[in-house]
């Protein structure tokens, strides 16, 4: 499981640039869900078209290598659940 989870970190990072200009802006600083996540889109799994969207907590992302500042103004999204 943590191998696909990694995977689909890796995807965001590779497609990032692609997929900048195709979603609505978000607001420039990373917002914690209630359970105390940040929710970003992950580029589809290999043989997929669905581009899915995953709430990790900030030291969750970090593991995967993400920097959850970097990557909230562009792959960033606002969930109230």
């Amino acid at each position: 499981m943590a191998y696909k989870k990694f995977i689909a970190v890796l995807s965001i990072i590779a497609a990032a640039p692609a997929f900048a200009g195709s979603h609505e802006p978000v607001p420039a600083s990373a917002v914690q869900n209630a359970q105390g996540e940040y929710c970003l889109r992950v580029a589809p799994v290999t043989g997929s078209l669905v581009e899915t969207v995953q709430c990790w907590t900030r030291e969750e992302w970090a593991e995967q290598g993400v920097d959850v500042d970097k990557e909230w103004p562009t792959e960033g999204v606002v969930m109230n659940g």
